[in-house]
């Protein structure tokens, strides 16, 4: 056991060296996938996980959202210094939800609006463990970020998450002017499961009410999880495929039709007249080919899409900015994309 605590500690301070110290320490023995070659932090980042989880098992839902809180704590930057930062409430599907709003300006008027809606495979993540990235797009972008905390399951199963997302974008475009943004320019984003239930809102409402654009940061899109880039990472960092059918068998519940658009919107029949996009895909996440596929899919039927890879990064790195550099870099792309995109 202290042989253990010895190895996992190590492997945490690894974490912490600089990257071109690491790209020393891992020489020879960099990760590949065909022609990508792992980011030497990530692999660090992802080494040290897998040190901290036990092969096959999964924690009881309590476990797992504390983990990632502690994760966020030791990994990820916090929010940086805003005009305004502050908690409200928004509309859900059966009630209100708690929201947060970040805006570097003190007295806003008619400042485009991002709705947020964090990762967390629909199961764990809240407001606080994803306060880093929405405040860090509103500093950046200059636009107003709100990120809603939607309901999670297992205690709100599908298709609670989408019912408190559209619920809530639909409460910002009603509101926004009394919160110093522009109703004509209401757009949403998010990561991994967030960025799915972005991606619904978007082919759920109808065209005269659809969102400004969508910011896909390695969007979930489809539930069937037979891509080809799931299956040559079954041992993924981050997300194995273990978890990650944990993750939606958990989201799932009772339901069973994994083709439902609600579940895998990269099956939609017609995308045309979908807002404008920016997807985020890693190389070394098993999410890749489904967020390419998307933006491929909505480039192929007339949309503005952007597609950006960062080959070398592993599921989550947006998540791990105080040791993962280019999570941040993917940010302030993000964010250069919004202020040019509105």
């Amino acid at each position: 056991m202290f042989m253990k605590k010895l190895v996992v500690l190590f492997r945490l301070l690894l974490t912490r060296l600089p990257e071109f110290m690491l790209a020393i320490h891992y020489a020879g023995r960099r990760e590949r996938l065909g022609h990508r070659v792992m980011d030497p932090k990530a692999q660090a980042v992802g080494v040290f996980a897998n040190s901290m989880r036990v092969p096959g098992e999964i924690p009881v839902i309590e476990q797992t959202r504390a983990q990632v809180r502690q994760i966020t704590k030791v990994f990820d930057e916090p929010c940086p210094p805003l005009a305004q930062k502050r908690d409200l409430s928004v509309a859900g599907g059966a009630g209100e939800l708690p929201a947060r709003l970040y805006c570097d300006s003190a007295e806003p008027t008619g400042l485009p609006i991002l709705v947020y809606f964090h990762g967390g495979g629909w199961v764990q993540c809240d407001l606080d463990t994803h306060d880093g990235i929405a405040g860090k797009l509103a500093k950046w972008s200059g636009c107003i970020v709100i990120a809603v905390d939607y309901r999670l399951a297992p205690e709100d199963p599908f298709p609670a998450a989408i019912e408190d997302g559209l619920a809530a974008y639909r409460w910002v475009r009603e509101h926004a002017a009394e919160l110093g943004g522009d109703p004509a320019r209401v757009g949403v984003g998010g990561d991994s499961a967030g960025g799915n239930l972005s991606v619904v809102i978007c082919q759920q409402t109808a065209a005269d009410e659809r969102p400004a654009l969508q910011a896909l940061i390695y969007p979930a899109t489809d539930a069937r999880m037979n891509t080809a880039s799931i299956k040559e990472m079954p041992d993924a960092y981050i997300i194995p495929t273990d978890r990650m059918l944990w993750y939606r068998q958990t989201y799932m519940g009772d339901f069973e039709d994994l083709e439902d658009l609600r579940l895998s919107p990269l099956l939609a029949p017609d995308l045309a007249g979908q807002p404008k996009a920016y997807v985020v895909t890693g190389g070394f996440d098993p999410l890749r080919d489904e967020g390419e596929s998307y933006a491929k899919a909505l480039q192929a039927a007339g949309n503005d899409v952007t597609h950006r890879e960062f080959p070398g990064q592993i599921h989550a790195f947006v998540s791990l900015t105080k040791v993962i550099p280019q999570g941040n870099e993917c940010i302030r792309e993000v964010a250069g994309w919004l202020r040019g995109a509105w």
